[in-house]
């Protein structure tokens, strides 16, 4: 079996006789033609690894081919090759997509180390990645047996983010399943963690070894960036995990200057009404609730829950007395992106503006909806590749290139993160009880308290307490709580879905970055 197929295309093939014997005998094998025309006849009729391509040709030139080419297979490596050096000629061809240029006369070794380069590359880099994540292994378990504090599993989470990516970079499916191992490992040594700390964490018990959380994210690692002159955009984008800030982050390096990335913990339950309301109250729940009870709603009330969050902002900076114009504005779909956008430079006015993005949150609840976005977003890799299609071409994205070249900070966080959930855990509960699948608020709960995290005193967690007899329950690592009714049907529905509420790295520890224009 060859090597590689191999497309030659040059007007002087046959004085190329040598270069092409040296390949064959190296295993490689070669397609050989004289012009343009026919190369696009043969790449319609056979399947090739790479294209060598003349750029001075006789009829269709070699640039006009390169762009035929690409048209019919865009991920084709094809390598130019030209008696003529000028920059501009180089320029225009590196711009059409070539994956390398030789100059005339090539060397037979020069082909090869050329090949060798574009058809080994993903080879050795898997290779590399593979045996670098295999050193990390050992590293990354001892650190969680080393009773880390919030730090310390902030650091493993950043790291086993780091290597998810390189191992997808690699696709190595051998290694992707041992990293999934030790994830769902740390996911279950995490949960004991927070397990035995949240309720201290939230009343501020030995507050040095306790992380900001949602309540106080604002206080302590927001408006300390509003003491200088610049102009501040806070963009909070909904249910966005750390992992999917990682694969964003390139495109948004081209215009600004990373000042701080870090992360926070997001309260419980990690749902929206409750993390991002605490964010813009800088209260936990129970506090909102008794301080401006009108603006509380519950799970079980009518209404959307997150419909004041600028009044809570509001009261949040006269209680702080911080005097600082801000303007609120939420994104909850495309066309009220794009009028944001058309209004970006009258923002320029506020010393805060707040940008609340919904998208991928909506993205994550249409996931169990919709048999398309089901598809689309099979697994982690599918689910960070939605997301990072969807910024490349969102409002957001033009409105933060358009401000880019003004003297701006930008902070970017989200209110909680989202899991795959994989494995069942049976409720029982009445009428009243909350559906979300990680997390359940009732009065009349049945389960196995082995397999969930139970508050039975929810003002001990900071939560309001709709009746006397409320408690709430919290699905832990990927598990996600299913009633005995139609049990099968729901656990098939739901399984490999992305879900929020409970606790796991993915949905409590998430991203909270600085940046600044270039």
């Amino acid at each position: 079996m060859a090597l590689a197929k191999i497309l030659w295309v040059d007007d002087e093939i046959e004085h190329l006789r040598p270069q092409i014997m040296f390949l064959e005998q190296r295993g490689y094998e070669l397609v050989t033609v004289s012009n343009g025309y026919d190369a696009l006849d043969k790449c319609d009729q056979e399947q090739f690894d790479v294209v060598f391509l003349d750029e001075t040709m006789p009829g269709l030139t070699g640039i006009e081919t390169l762009i035929r080419i690409k048209e019919k297979n865009q991920r084709i490596p094809i390598v130019m090759i030209t008696k003529n050096e000028e920059e501009n000629l180089m320029e225009d061809a590196i711009g059409k997509q070539i994956a390398d240029y030789l100059i005339k006369p090539v060397k037979p070794q020069q082909i090869l180390l050329t090949l060798k380069r574009l058809l080994e590359n993903k080879r050795l880099v898997s290779e590399a990645t593979n045996s670098a994540y295999q050193q990390e292994f050992s590293r990354i378990f001892m650190s969680m047996q080393m009773n880390p504090d919030y730090k310390g599993w902030m650091d493993i989470y950043k790291k086993l983010t780091y290597w998810e990516l390189e191992l997808d970079n690699a696709r190595s499916r051998e290694m992707n399943e041992v990293m999934s191992m030790q994830k769902n490992e740390a996911n279950r040594e995490f949960v004991r963690f927070v397990m035995e700390n949240y309720a201290d964490w939230v009343h501020e018990k030995n507050r040095e070894f306790a992380p900001v959380m949602s309540h106080t994210l604002m206080k302590e690692m927001i408006m300390p960036y509003l003491d200088d002159e610049r102009t501040t955009f806070l963009v909070v984008i909904d249910n966005l995990r750390y992992d999917q800030w990682r694969v964003i982050q390139p495109l948004l390096g081209e215009f600004f200057r990373t000042e701080q990335e870090d992360m926070f913990f997001s309260i419980l339950p990690t749902a929206t009404q409750y993390s991002r309301n605490a964010i813009f109250a800088g209260l936990l729940p129970s506090e909102i609730e008794k301080r401006m009870p009108k603006y509380w709603l519950n799970d079980a009330d009518e209404g959307g829950k997150n419909q004041f969050e600028e009044e809570f902002f509001t009261d949040f900076l006269a209680r702080n007395k911080v005097n600082a114009r801000f303007s609120y504005n939420k994104v909850t779909n495309h066309q009220s992106g794009k009028q944001l956008m058309d209004n970006a430079h009258n923002l320029l006015n506020y010393k805060l503006n707040v940008i609340v993005y919904n998208f991928v949150d909506m993205l994550s609840h249409a996931r169990t909806e919709m048999e398309v976005l089901k598809e689309l977003a099979s697994d982690e890799t599918a689910y960070r590749s939605l997301t990072m299609s969807w910024f490349e071409h969102s409002p957001l994205f033009e409105i933060l290139k358009k401000l880019s070249d003004k003297n701006i900070r930008l902070l970017i966080t989200t209110d909680h993160g989202t899991i795959r959930v994989q494995s069942p855990v049976k409720v029982v509960g009445d009428r009243n009880t909350t559906t979300n699948l990680r997390y359940k608020l009732g009065k009349n709960l049945s389960y196995e308290a082995s397999e969930v995290f139970e508050v039975r005193d929810p003002q001990k967690v900071g939560l309001p307490a709709p009746n006397l007899s409320s408690s709430f329950i919290f699905a832990r690592a990927n598990d996600f709580f299913v009633y005995p009714n139609n049990y099968n049907y729901y656990v098939n529905y739901f399984k490999d879905t992305f879900q929020h509420g409970g606790i796991s790295m993915e949905e409590v520890m998430v991203p909270f970055v600085a940046l600044k224009s270039k």
